[in-house]
C-alpha cells in the first residue's frame, strides 16, 4: 500500500524533475518509500531504519512536524539540507522528507574529511559517494518543498479513499523488508531535458512527454540549462534541424558519461567536447588550489602548458561572471606599454554552493556572445558532476596517502641495515612509481650535496661536475619542491650526455627537519610514462617528515662512526669503548620505550684473567684480550654493538633482540671463546644478560642487572650464560 501512496502523490516524478530526494517515513521511523535517494543516506541506513545520529534528525522528523503542525526545515548531522512535510493517509501519520542535498561547499568538505579520516572511513568510497545531491541555493529546495506540500494538500480526499495501510508492526516490518533498494540517480533524466530542448527548437524527433503542471525548477540541478541556449530567431533559420538534433544527441551522450570516469579524465573530456562543439583549439581546465586557479589540464595548443593566474577564486568578478552566465575576459599583459597585447583569455567559472571551484579558460577569440553563453551554461551544468568526481578523488587520494605513510613506516624498520640509504631511496621511488631516483644529503663540512644513493641510473655523475648543480641545489636552497611536466619548456640546461631519460617530467623535493635543511630527493621516469603532478607532490609530502628523521638518524650514525675511530675506539681490541657504549645504550633504551622494540644488553668477563696475567705476563694477557675481542666481533650481527668496558670486561648491545635471542647469541660467543686457539692456555668467559622491560628501562638499571647476572654466573662455576630474568625467577621460586 505504501507503494501506491508514493505513486498517488507522484513523488518519483517530482524527484526526477527537481533532482532532489523525497523519502516518506512512517511513525516507526522507517522509510516506506524513497525517490532519487542520496547514496550517503542509503549507506548510513541500509535497511531504511534510522540509527545512530540519523535517528536524531530524519528519525524525529515526524514527531517534530506533528508538534508544530506544519513543515520543518533542518540540516542533518551529515550536512544535508532537508524539508520535512506532514502527510496523513487513512488516519496514519507520515512525513515526507524533501531534499537531502548539500547546500554549501563547507558541508561538502566536512563530508570529505569524515570519509577520509573520520567516522565514515569504513564505507566504500565508490558506493558512499555514488549519488551525491548538490544544490546552489536553498531557494530551489524550498520551491520543490512547496510543490510537494501543495500536492499533498490537494490530494487529501482522494488519498483517504485508498485501502488502509498495514497496521500491525510486524506487517510494517515485512513490507519494509520487501521494498527494493532505491535505484541510483545522479540528476534528472537527461532524456527529459533533451526532449524538451528539441521541442523548444521545433524538432519532433521523439514522442512528446506531457509537461509537468508547473515549470520545472532549474536552479539546483541539471535542467533545460544543460543544453545550449536556443539561437536568436535571425540565426535559427540558418541552422538545420539535423544539426540541432546532432548537437542534442552529442550533449546527451557526453553528459551521461561524465560520472563513469574520474576527475582528471572528465576534465580532459570536457575540454575536448567544448573544442569540438565550438571549433576552439586552445583550452585549459583550471582548478582551485589555495584560493588560486591553476591549470590542471590543457587541450590543443595549451596541452602541456603551464599558466598562472593572478586572480583569487573569491574575486567578486568571477562570481559575477558565474551568475551572469558569461565569461570573465582577461587581457594578456604586454611587455611594451606602447603596444598592448591583443590576446584575451575568456574565463568561464564553475561553482557549487556559492564558491568557485574550477574554470574553463579559452585562450583565443570567441566572436559571438551566443557561443559564450552556451559555454557558460555548460559550465553550470557540469558543476555538480565535477564536484562529485572531485570529492571521490579526494577520498581516494586520502586513502592513498594513508596507505603510503603506513607502507613507508614499515620500510623504516630497516633503518639499521647496512644498505640504509639504498633502502630509503628504493622505498620512496616505489611509492611514487618512479624508475629512477636519487638521494642527496648536505655535507656541512664540504658545504655541498653528496650522493648517498641512486637507482635506475646507468652511470654516476662525473667527479668534476657539481652534484645537483642543475636542479637539486636550487631546490635545496629555496626549500621548495619542484614538479616539472616538461623539462624542455623550463629553460633549464639540457641533461648531461649519457643520462638517457625516458620522459621529460621530474620531481625534486627538499628534505628538512624543522628549520634545518638536510637534503634533496629526485625522481624521474615514471613507470607509467605519465608526468609527475600535484598528487605526486602530496604523496611525497606525506612521507617527507618520516624520511627526514630517518636520514637525520642515519647521518648521525655515520658521524658517530667517524667519531668512534677518533675517540671512542679501544686501541687494544679495536672495539668501542665504555663511554660510547653508555651513550648508545641510553639512546637505544629510549628508542625501545618509544616504539616498543625489544632490546637486550650483555656484560662479558674473562674467567680467571688475573692468573693469566700473573702466569704469562701482561703482553700475553693483551694478546688474549685481542683474540677475545676478535671472536666477539665475528660472532655478532651487523646491527649489534660491542665495546671493551674496562680491563677484561666487555659489553654488547643487541637492538631489537629479545631475551631468548640474546641468550642464543651469548651461547655462540661463549662456545667461540672456549674453542679459540689461545697461545698459552684455554680461556673461557662468563656472560650476564639483561633485557629492556618496564622494570629495566634506564641505562644504569640495565648495566647493573647484566652485571648481577654475570657475577652470579661466575659464582655458579664460570664459563656459562645467565640472564637477570632467570635469577629473578629462581629467587621467586625459592621464596615460595
Amino acid at each position: 500500500m505504501h507503494q501506491k501512496l508514493a505513486e498517488k502523490f507522484g513523488f518519483d516524478r517530482i524527484a526526477d524533475d527537481s533532482g532532489f530526494a523525497i523519502a516518506v517515513v512512517d511513525e516507526t521511523s522507517h522509510e516506506v518509500s524513497t525517490a532519487n535517494n542520496n547514496s550517503i543516506c542509503r549507506n548510513l541506513n541500509p535497511d531504511g531504519k534510522f540509527e545512530g545520529m540519523c535517528a536524531a534528525f530524519c528519525g524525529t522528523a515526524l514527531a517534530e512536524t506533528a508538534e508544530v503542525g506544519s513543515a520543518v526545515s533542518f540540516t542533518c548531522h551529515a550536512g544535508l539540507e532537508c524539508r520535512a512535510l506532514p502527510l496523513r493517509c487513512n488516519d496514519k501519520e507520515f512525513v515526507a522528507i524533501v531534499g537531502r542535498t548539500f547546500a554549501n561547499a563547507e558541508n561538502y568538505r566536512k563530508a570529505t574529511e569524515r570519509s577520509i579520516t573520520g567516522d565514515w572511513k569504513q564505507y566504500s568510497p565508490s558506493e558512499f559517494f555514488d549519488n551525491i545531491l548538490i544544490t546552489g541555493s536553498v531557494a530551489a529546495l524550498d520551491k520543490t518543498a512547496q510543490k510537494v506540500e501543495s500536492i499533498i494538500a490537494e490530494s487529501k480526499e482522494s488519498v483517504n479513499e485508498m485501502p488502509p495501510v498495514a497496521e500491525q508492526p510486524e506487517q510494517v516490518e515485512a513490507k519494509q523488508r520487501s521494498y527494493p533498494r532505491p535505484h541510483k540517480k545522479t540528476a534528472p533524466a537527461i532524456s527529459n531535458i533533451v526532449e524538451r530542448f528539441n521541442r523548444e527548437q521545433g524538432l519532433d524527433l521523439t514522442p512528446a512527454r506531457p509537461e509537468p503542471p508547473e515549470e520545472p525548477i532549474n536552479e539546483p540541478h541539471v535542467s533545460q540549462n544543460l543544453v545550449p541556449e536556443p539561437a536568436p530567431a535571425s540565426q535559427e533559420r540558418s541552422v538545420t534541424n539535423a544539426k540541432r538534433a546532432a548537437e542534442a544527441g552529442a550533449w546527451r551522450s557526453f553528459f551521461g558519461s561524465l560520472l563513469k570516469t574520474d576527475y582528471a579524465q572528465a576534465a580532459d573530456s570536457i575540454l575536448e567536447f567544448v573544442s569540438q562543439q565550438y571549433n576552439l583549439s586552445a583550452l585549459m581546465w583550471l582548478e582551485k588550489r589555495d584560493n588560486r586557479l591553476e591549470n590542471a589540464a590543457g587541450f590543443g595548443k595549451m596541452k602541456k602548458r603551464k599558466v598562472r593566474l593572478g586572480i583569487a577564486c573569491d574575486d567578486p568578478r568571477l562570481m559575477e561572471a558565474h551568475q551572469n552566465e558569461m565569461p570573465l575576459e582577461l587581457q594578456e599583459r604586454s611587455s611594451s606599454p606602447s603596444e598592448p597585447s591583443s590576446r584575451v583569455m575568456s574565463l568561464f567559472p564553475i561553482g557549487v554552493g556559492g564558491e568557485i571551484s574550477a574554470a574553463i579558460a579559452v585562450l583565443e577569440q570567441i566572436e559571438d556572445d551566443t557561443t559564450k553563453k552556451q559555454i557558460a551554461r555548460i559550465c553550470h551544468s557540469i558543476a555538480s558532476q565535477m564536484e562529485i568526481l572531485r570529492l571521490r578523488n579526494a577520498v581516494t587520494n586520502g586513502e592513498t596517502l594513508s596507505n603510503a605513510v603506513r607502507y613507508f613506516s614499515e620500510g623504516l624498520k630497516r633503518i639499521d641495515a647496512p644498505d640504509l640509504w639504498l633502502n630509503l631511496t628504493q622505498n620512496a621511488a616505489e611509492l611514487l612509481k618512479a624508475e629512477r631516483a636519487s638521494l642527496l644529503v648536505y655535507d656541512e663540512k664540504a658545504e655541498a650535496l653528496e650522493i648517498k644513493a641512486m637507482i635506475g641510473s646507468r652511470s654516476q655523475p662525473p667527479e668534476v661536475q657539481e652534484v645537483g648543480g642543475r636542479v637539486a641545489r636550487v631546490v635545496f636552497e629555496k626549500n621548495k619542491p619542484v614538479s616539472v611536466f616538461d623539462v624542455g619548456q623550463t629553460g633549464l640546461p639540457p641533461a648531461p650526455v649519457g643520462r638517457e631519460y625516458k620522459t621529460a617530467s621530474f620531481l625534486s623535493y627538499p628534505i628538512s627537519l624543522g628549520k634545518r635543511k638536510i637534503g634533496v630527493m629526485n625522481f624521474t621516469d615514471k613507470a607509467s610514462g605519465q608526468a609527475f603532478d600535484r598528487h605526486s607532490v602530496e604523496l611525497f609530502q606525506a612521507i617527507a617528515p618520516q624520511l627526514a628523521i630517518a636520514i637525520d638518524r642515519a647521518s648521525l650514525k655515520e658521524k658517530a662512526g667517524e667519531f668512534e675511530q677518533l675517540s671512542v675506539t679501544d686501541p687494544l681490541t679495536g672495539l668501542l669503548n665504555r663511554r660510547y657504549m653508555e651513550e648508545r645504550l641510553t639512546e637505544e633504551i629510549k628508542r625501545s620505550n618509544r616504539h616498543g622494540f625489544p632490546m637486550s644488553f650483555m656484560m662479558v668477563d674473562v674467567d680467571n684473567f688475573k692468573s693469566y696475567n700473573d702466569d704469562f705476563g701482561h703482553p700475553e694477557g693483551d694478546e688474549a684480550l685481542k683474540l677475545v675481542g676478535h671472536v666477539i666481533r665475528e660472532t655478532l650481527r651487523g646491527a649489534d654493538v660491542a665495546a671493551r668496558f674496562g680491563g677484561e670486561e666487555f659489553s654488547i648491545l643487541l637492538p631489537q633482540t629479545t631475551g631468548e635471542e640474546a641468550a642464543a647469541i651469548a651461547e655462540r660467543i661463549r662456545k667461540g671463546i672456549e674453542s679459540a686457539d689461545f697461545v698459552k692456555r684455554q680461556v673461557t668467559i662468563s656472560i650476564g644478560i639483561a633485557t629492556c622491560s618496564a622494570e629495566l628501562c634506564t641505562s644504569k638499571d640495565m648495566i647493573l642487572a647484566a652485571d648481577k647476572a654475570l657475577y652470579e654466573a661466575k659464582r655458579q662455576g664460570r664459563n656459562r650464560v645467565l640472564s637477570y630474568e632467570q635469577m629473578q625467577f629462581k629467587a621467586t621460586g625459592n621464596n615460595l
